[in-house]
Formats: C-alpha cells, sequence, structure tokens
C-alpha cells in the first residue's frame, strides 16, 4: 500500500507537469516566429474556440443588430477569402452570394468553412515565390503589397477572435487554451 501510494505521489507531479506544458505549448506555439507560425497559432485557436461554444449558442449575440457568434466566424472565413483573393487566388465556387454571413448558421457548416478559409490562406502564402510579398496590388484604391494584405488578414482574425472570445466568456464558455 505504501508502495503505490509512493507511486502516485511521485507519478501526480509527472503528469501535472506534462499537463501544464502542453496547455503552455498550446498557448504559445508559434507565438514570436513568424508569420507563417503566427498564422498556424491563430488559426488553431480559432478553430478551438469555434469548436468549444456548443451549437445552441452559434446564434447567440450580444445585443439586437450585432453579429451573432455564427455570422462573426462567418465574416472571419469570408474576409480570409475575399482578402485573399487580392493577391491572387480565386474565391472559391461555393462562394456565390453576398449573404453567406446570415444564412450559413449550423455549426459544422461554419466550422467548415473557418477551416477551409484558414487553409487557402496558409496555402496560398505557402505558394509564394522570392519577390512576391512585394508585389503590388489594389484594394479600395489603394495600391499595397501583397505582404499588406497578409498582415491585414492575420490582424482581422485576432480582432475577430478577440470578439469571439467576449462573446464566449459572455455565455460562461472559457477558451481552450485559458483552461
Amino acid at each position: 500500500m505504501k508502495a503505490l501510494l509512493l507511486c502516485l505521489l511521485l507519478t501526480f507531479p509527472v503528469l501535472s507537469l506534462q499537463a501544464a506544458y502542453a496547455q503552455d505549448k498550446f498557448q504559445t506555439e508559434g507565438l514570436w516566429e513568424g508569420y507563417d507560425a503566427e498564422w498556424g497559432h491563430v488559426s488553431q485557436q480559432l478553430v478551438a474556440l469555434a469548436e468549444a461554444i456548443p451549437a445552441d449558442k452559434y446564434s447567440w449575440r450580444p445585443a439586437p443588430g450585432v453579429r451573432s457568434v455564427s455570422e462573426v466566424i462567418m465574416h472571419i472565413a469570408l474576409a480570409n477569402y475575399e482578402l485573399l483573393s487580392f493577391t491572387g487566388p480565386k474565391l472559391p465556387p461555393d462562394l456565390k452570394s453576398n449573404d453567406l454571413e446570415k444564412t450559413v448558421t449550423k455549426k459544422a457548416d461554419v466550422i467548415d468553412w473557418l477551416k477551409r478559409s484558414l487553409t487557402a490562406v496558409k496555402t496560398a502564402r505557402a505558394q509564394l515565390k522570392p519577390g512576391d510579398l512585394e508585389r503590388k496590388v489594389k484594394i479600395d484604391g489603394k495600391t499595397v503589397t501583397v505582404d499588406g494584405m497578409y498582415l491585414r488578414i492575420i490582424i482581422h482574425d485576432n480582432e475577430h477572435m478577440g470578439q469571439l472570445v467576449a462573446y464566449a466568456r459572455m455565455n460562461g464558455i472559457v477558451p481552450p487554451w485559458s483552461k
């Protein structure tokens, strides 16, 4: 019995450290390591948060006239595609309507759109050739670089992830990386 107790006492701290390391890795993986790693970080957090929010909360909104949970996630996904399209890649063929933000509301469908858009950005950036980031593109009457467009995409995703964190916490949901 003493041997079992001793074994448990010695094992518990190791398991606790492993759990803490895994949690810390989830919180910090990709940080400070450049755009691609940061993109992986925000992508991982967006998907984890979208999956953590229960389906019945996807229609929740903090006030009338403010985007619901599903609308915020769809806004992220659609903006990823739209902003990316200015750098060269075509919009996906199923992006046919301007009201998808309001009509795609089922959790599984919303998460699918989010994941596909995150992958589209990652894939397009991975296929860039030397010099492509300095290439000029036009948006809203401005001439900007492809690099500037990718920066806008990651900033936009982080901005709305913050909004989703607030939505989640207002509904008693703890973001997975904060547990």
